[in-house]
């Protein structure tokens, strides 16, 4: 029986905390942070036929269906015989966890059409984040990013996605740290009956990335800022190493407006009204 091509959501990854908590002696940083997923990102198709990467949509410029594209990186695992093709829809190097959830979503996608399972330490060698983003579903990361547990209990939440169109490199913002390193988030997190119970609790948490990439692109703190000034706006922060930053809402018309006022005042930024929260079962036939 011929084996139907899958479609599979990359979605888009947000740290809601970041806690950088030390470095390791071989140079990996240790980190805590709660992550949750966004009901948009890029778009993966995968065909049986010739082994290729194509790559279409609205931020597809810069990335190479080349060696270095983590989609083939990731394949390269499986060596299986199918075509891949990429709409880009999450901005490059955005601190929202595109290449990775690009690189989990070829590994779901090819274990779905029985292509085998990728190892754990694996996943860890395409990069800290594609482990939490094989599963798409809210965790709190710890380790390098190899250590993941269920964040059960958040609510949905709507959310606001701003990136500036501005790349910032993650180890650049690792180096202004400057051996700053902070403690880890409480043992227990806390349950949270709603989106405003939560960002009660996050304001009293961080983003450790946060300050040394507003130095390396200030541009970053504007943005902040702007999320912040929207009507309903609960919480404002950078995502990752930026520079996307997110803000959450009581309500997803709240966000709704907050994206349309700032794409008329910002016409050249990328700006996403969103939910937050599980994207596990982001795997389907291609239609």
């Amino acid at each position: 029986m011929p084996i139907a091509p899958l479609a599979v959501l990359a979605p888009a990854k947000i740290n809601l905390t970041l806690h950088i908590t030390g470095r390791r002696d071989d140079g990996y940083h240790l980190l805590d942070s709660l992550v949750v997923f966004a009901d948009l990102g890029d778009h993966l198709t995968v065909t049986p036929g010739a082994p290729g990467l194509t790559i279409d949509g609205p931020e597809a410029a810069g990335l190479a269906p080349d060696a270095s594209n983590l989609i083939l990186r990731a394949a390269g695992y499986f060596a299986p015989h199918f075509a891949f093709h990429l709409t880009k829809n999450l901005p490059v190097a955005a601190g929202i966890g595109g290449g990775s959830a690009d690189a989990a979503a070829t590994c779901r996608a090819l274990g779905a059409l029985g292509a085998g399972q990728i190892a754990a330490p694996d996943l860890l060698a395409l990069g800290a984040d594609v482990p939490v983003c094989m599963a798409s579903a809210p965790a709190r990361m710890s380790g390098i990013g190899e250590r993941l547990r269920p964040a059960r209990g958040l609510p949905p939440l709507a959310a606001l996605l701003v990136n500036p169109r501005q790349a910032v490199s993650t180890a650049q913002v690792f180096s202004g740290l400057n051996g700053q390193y902070g403690p880890p988030m409480p043992t227990l997190l806390p349950h949270v009956a709603t989106p405003a119970d939560l960002a009660r609790w996050l304001t009293g948490q961080r983003n450790d990335m946060e300050a040394a990439a507003i130095r390396i692109a200030p541009i970053i703190g504007t943005v902040k800022a702007a999320i912040a000034a929207q009507a309903g706006c609960l919480l404002a922060r950078m995502s990752g190493s930026g520079a996307t930053c997110f803000g959450l809402f009581g309500d997803p018309a709240q966000a709704q407006r907050a994206q349309d006022t700032l794409l008329r005042a910002h016409p050249n930024w990328w700006v996403r009204a969103c939910t937050l929260g599980d994207q596990s079962a982001a795997v389907g036939p291609a239609r």
